[in-house]
Order: C-alpha cells, then structure tokens, then sequence
C-alpha cells in the first residue's frame, strides 16, 4: 500500500481542506453543515451473530425512523476494514444546522411511538436491535467544508472508504483565509481524479481535539486505493511541472499543519443509507 509515498503527503498538503455521509450530486442544494460520528462496538458476548440479520434489524429502523425524519439530510454505516479496533462500527448522519441535531433526536422519539406504537412491540425490537452492540460507544461533531466531490448516484454494492485524519497547527490569527486561497487553485485535483467517486472533508465543531481534520474518500475496490495515490501524483506531476515549484508550494501549505495524521479504511454498506 502507497500511503506513505512523500509526494502523497505533498499531494494531501495541497488538497486538505477542499462530510462522511454519502451526498448524491442531485443533493448538493441540501449540503449538510454537521455531520455527527458515533462510534459503537459489537457485543463480542452475542451468541449466533449474523451479520444479515443486523443489517435488516437496521434496514426497519432506516425505513420506519431515518427517512422519515425530516432533519437527517443523510445517514451511513461504516465497517472495520483496516483500523486499530476490529470490534467498531460507525454510524454517521448529516444536518443542515446546529438546531437541526437536537430537532431530530425529537423527532426520533415521535416516529419510534409511531412505528411501534405499543410498548411491548417497541420494547422487543429496541432489545433485539441493541443486543448487537456493546454498550460503550463515542461521539465526534464535524463541521463540513467547501470542495465535497460528491457522489455521482446512489451506491448500489458496498464501497470502501478511505479515512485520513490530520491536524492543523493554527500557525497565526487569520490563518484560514491564506489556506483557503491555496487549496482552491488545486480542486481540480479532487475532481479529475477518475478512481476516486466521492470526497468530503470535515473540521473539529465538538470533540476531544479542536484540531482535527478528516477527510473521507470513497473508492469502488481496495485496489482503487494505489491507483487513486497514482493518480494524484499524475495530477500534481501536471498542474506543477516545475519540480522546484512543487516542493516550494507544498512546504508554504505545509506550514498549516502538525505533520502528524492517522489512517483508517473502512467499508460502507450499502442499502443502509439515507
């Protein structure tokens, strides 16, 4: 695997700053704002585990709770593919406000009552879909940014999603509005990137670190990953032929961050989606 090629860390030093929900092209008017990451695990101790059955215990509440609700823009299950901890699952969902989180935990409450009006229905469904998960779990807010690369139409097999968290440094006050005069001159970068489907970057709103930086990139195969730093490096190699040049860029938006970044790769169900 290529992630640790040097010219890919000046690649990504140019991209940065261009939501991990999957947003459709057609939606791009509804852009979220928010995104919250909730963190589970899976109740190691649950006996007959199948992982067809969780999916359709998710499928009806997708189908009687999330889309219905008016403020979930959208909303993904992701997978352990590659990452520290073999026992997670992350559930993203998107917003168009602050306000909007809060209003749709509300409304969650409403359309439970409505989709298992009685108590002993609601009881047996939440107790079967619970038994799947341990009963720690984590939560991040991330603020979405311009330079999405939206996906083109709804996945219809599972994809694999390539996760980078970065830190920014904060050099000096007003350090942003430099950055993002940089990273603009280089979306096409994002966009003429054929193996890549979809990208969405997200800064820190509420959480542990204020300097995170989390970028989302969305493959067809695992094999996509390489062709997809190939790919980058071509791009790169064209828009800056000047070798000199390109060292000279990287390290001025270098600047912008600590140097230090995690990798995780996950896999995105499909058919669990709003």
């Amino acid at each position: 695997m290529k992630t640790t090629k040097p010219l890919f860390s000046a690649i990504v030093a140019i991209l940065l700053l261009l939501n991990t929900t999957i947003i459709l092209a057609q939606n791009e008017a509804k852009a979220p704002k928010f995104i919250t990451v909730t963190t589970l695990h899976w109740n190691m101790d649950m006996e007959n585990f199948n992982l067809d059955q969780w999916k359709a215990v998710e499928k009806e509440y997708l189908d009687k709770v999330t889309m219905k609700n008016e403020h979930i823009i959208g909303a993904s299950f992701y997978l352990h593919r590659f990452t520290a901890d073999n026992t997670e699952i992350v559930y993203v969902q998107s917003y168009s406000s602050w306000a909007a989180i809060e209003e749709a935990a509300n409304r969650n409450g409403e359309l439970i009552k409505e989709a298992w009006a009685e108590d002993e229905s609601r009881n047996a469904f939440f107790n079967k879909r619970d038994a799947y998960y341990a009963k720690e779990h984590s939560d991040e807010i991330y603020a979405t940014i311009s330079g999405a690369k939206v996906m083109a139409e709804e996945p219809t097999k599972n994809m694999i999603c390539y996760v980078r968290k970065s830190h920014f440094s904060i050099p000096e006050n007003d350090w942003w509005k430099e950055y993002d005069k940089l990273r603009v001159e280089n979306k096409h970068i994002i966009e003429n990137n054929e193996y890549l489907k979809a990208y969405y970057p997200s800064v820190h709103a509420w959480g542990t670190d204020r300097t995170d930086f989390v970028e989302a990139f969305f493959l067809e195969s695992l094999g996509d990953l390489d062709k997809m730093f190939d790919r980058f490096d071509e791009l790169i190699k064209e828009t800056y032929p000047d070798e000199k040049v390109r060292k000279e860029r990287g390290k001025k938006q270098g600047r912008y961050f600590t140097g230090v970044h995690s990798d995780y790769i996950y896999t995105y169900i499909a058919g669990l989606s709003k």
